[in-house]
């Protein structure tokens, strides 16, 4: 599962579909309808806000959003808590902190990602170094993520994932 951090204005189409399903798939845990996946890590930060609905409803919003911007129909119907700040809330930011580690540890992932799958895409952003983070994050001065699965935290923002060969026969 990722929930990426970054805007998704920077996914392919196969990663906004990807970030779609899965974060279905995180509200769906947070709702209790599903048993797998209750102890991903990735999970802390919406069980750590005030609404963990409402927060992956906002998040789940700014995925359709992009969607919609590009063309794609996904079916807002299938989010739980739509999204509403009430008004009388405006002095609390109801964004969910990220670190601006985790935002550029997430940020070279996904390059890597493009540069092998989408690679015009991958072109487009290539000169952008400080990622605008997904309209639920609010960027805080800070390290990777402790949940992220890092073991060389200092090389795991530059290397590309490996590359999986299909076994002949």
């Amino acid at each position: 599962m990722r929930l990426w951090s970054v805007h998704p204005r920077y996914l392919d189409r196969q990663g906004l579909t990807a970030c779609w399903r899965e974060a279905l798939l995180a509200q769906a845990v947070l709702a209790g309808r599903t048993t797998g996946y209750q102890r991903h890590p990735q999970l802390e930060r919406f069980r750590a806000a005030r609404d963990p609905s409402g927060a992956v409803g906002a998040y789940l919003a700014a995925v359709a959003d992009e969607a919609a911007a590009r063309g794609y129909r996904f079916d807002r119907a299938r989010i739980d808590a739509p999204p509403a700040v009430p008004p009388d809330d405006a002095v609390r930011d109801p964004r969910i902190p990220v670190t601006d580690g985790q935002l550029g540890h997430e940020w070279a992932h996904l390059r890597a990602k493009l540069a092998v799958r989408s690679p015009d895409l991958a072109a487009r952003w290539a000169d952008v170094t400080e990622p605008d983070p997904h309209p639920s994050f609010v960027v805080v001065p800070g390290p990777v993520a402790s949940w992220e699965r890092v073991t060389d935290r200092s090389a795991a923002a530059s290397a590309p994932p490996p590359r999986r060969r299909r076994a002949a026969g």
